[in-house]
């Protein structure tokens, strides 16, 4: 029984408690809606792990797979990288325009290393056990210069400074989309290899991409929701749903090819300029 001539100046309300511990809370340990979207990513990026594995890997190995449910499984993969795409463009637009938590960038990182560097590392390994003309251990050696890429690419992204609106080096989401397209086009293992291979130098070069902002986001979204159109005509066998899908991956190796060869003749041309006002400066 409480003494009504005892002040009660040392009770607090549950929920008073409850909002003096929320806002003692270090910011570093909260949340943005950012930070949400790109754990989202981070999940996308696990479960395209779990379907290659469980889907492809393991009925291969037990010798209990059907085409069929390779095929499905193999399209849910991919359309999980894509979303983890998506959940990647949005969590940036996000975080400009509310705001983001202050370890966001390392959330954006870690997650696209799951994402962009383990998942398709781990689908080209997957891709070396399972195809008739594959070699397992090229295979893993491949896989390994993909996620080392990756990690190369999303290290340098944190250390580099670039100008406003331009990434230095192939965006890992584009390059693990390029590189699960070249394993799905199922060209002979020599050529593969060597497009896989020449896909994890373009993250590591110096070659300069447009940031998806703007136009550019909304054409990369509609590439990505058609992309997953195309791998759904697939998983369920839709008439032609093999040349959709093969011309699908093929436009991805396209782009991939035609991006880099813009931005060198770009700053060839830049150059070239530069050393022309350079030269006519110097005259009297």
């Amino acid at each position: 029984m409480t003494d009504p001539e005892t002040p009660a100046t040392g009770w607090v309300p549950e929920a008073a408690e409850e909002e003096a511990a929320e806002d003692d809370m270090p910011l570093s340990l909260r949340l943005s809606i950012a930070d949400t979207l790109t754990l989202g990513n981070a999940t996308c990026g696990f479960m395209a792990v779990y379907f290659t594995t469980t889907g492809i890997l393991i009925p291969h190995l037990t010798g209990s797979g059907e085409s069929g449910m390779a095929r499905h499984s193999a399209a849910t993969a991919v359309i999980l990288m894509l979303l983890a795409a998506v959940f990647d463009l949005f969590d940036g637009i996000v975080a400009r325009k509310l705001r983001s938590s202050p370890m966001g960038a390392e959330l954006d990182n870690l997650s696209d290393l799951i994402s962009f560097g383990l998942a398709p590392a781990y689908f080209v390994l997957v891709y070396g056990m399972v195809a008739d003309d594959a070699h397992q251990k090229v295979s893993a050696l491949a896989a390994i210069v993909v996620l080392l890429a990756v990690v190369l690419r999303l290290a340098r992204f944190s250390c580099v400074t670039m100008k406003d609106g331009m990434f230095q080096g192939m965006p890992s989401p584009f390059g693990a989309l390029t590189v699960v397209s070249i394993v799905l086009l199922e060209l002979p293992f020599p050529p593969t290899l060597l497009a896989i291979i020449g896909v994890a130098w373009l993250m590591v070069s110096r070659v300069e991409y447009p940031k998806p902002r703007g136009v550019l986001a909304i054409a990369m979204l509609s590439w990505i929701i058609s992309a997953m159109g195309l791998l759904a005509a697939w998983a369920f066998d839709a008439p032609g749903g093999q040349l959709l899908l093969q011309t699908g991956c093929a436009l991805q190796i396209a782009l991939a090819a035609t991006i880099p060869l813009f931005a060198t003749t770009r700053r060839a041309n830049t150059f070239r300029h530069n050393r022309r006002e350079a030269r006519a400066a110097q005259l009297p």
